[in-house]
């Protein structure tokens, strides 16, 4: 009788199969659980950190142009600027005209050169980089290699927009040309690879008293 017992409490004391097997379940969906919110937050994060180096890039990108563009000297040919398209997207150009120092990115140069602001595409991408071209205005040769005059500024680059407000018609063109004043305001639009809504940034050609 006393062994019975024994026997009876022993079964009534260890797990069963099924339970163990339900608990191991129960275990497995919480680690799965906790798998997936530790790695959305890290995505999460990630995402947060390109896109906080992006904008910063961007950032400084309206802060050089800034300075470069109020650094422009008044004058016949100062600046210009056309609209071109490839494949539907926009591919603006802009060239201005100067001499050592913000405009050309460097302090050690000597005579005037042409510097373009325009995209250029990246070999085996559908996206393009955004940077400057300088060319010496008294160089008619074109044994330089363009990796030689070109100064990367932005990568996964989609397109880029620029205009101009003329003061005279209280509007924005798509265009500059007059050769013997600058616009009061530059506007530049670009669409970054894989985001759909687009950076923009209105410049200012001349200095504000505040």
């Amino acid at each position: 009788m006393f062994i019975g017992r024994a026997d009876r409490k022993d079964q009534h004391g260890a797990f069963t199969l099924l339970e163990i097997t339900l608990a191991m379940a129960i275990l497995g969906m919480m680690a799965l659980a906790i798998f997936r919110f530790v790695s959305a937050n890290v995505t999460a994060v990630r995402i947060s950190t390109e896109e906080g180096r992006a904008d910063a890039a961007y950032a400084s990108l309206e802060r050089l142009l800034t300075d470069l563009f109020q650094a422009l000297p008044p004058g016949q040919g100062t600046l210009m600027g056309e609209p071109f398209k490839f494949e539907d997207r926009a591919r603006d150009e802009m060239t201005w005209i100067c001499d050592a120092g913000p405009g050309l990115f460097t302090q050690y140069a000597v005579g005037h050169y042409a510097v373009t602001l325009r995209l250029r595409p990246i070999e085996n991408s559908q996206a393009m980089e955004l940077g400057v071209r300088r060319e010496a205005e008294d160089d008619d040769t074109d044994d330089v290699p363009e990796s030689k005059a070109w100064v990367p500024l932005l990568t996964n680059v989609k397109s880029m927009e620029i205009r101009y407000f003329d003061p005279r018609l209280n509007a924005w063109v798509d265009r500059w040309t007059d050769r013997g004043t600058l616009p009061h305001l530059v506007r530049l639009t670009i669409t970054r690879m894989g985001s759909s809504a687009p950076w923009e940034a209105v410049v200012a050609l001349r200095r504000t008293p505040f």
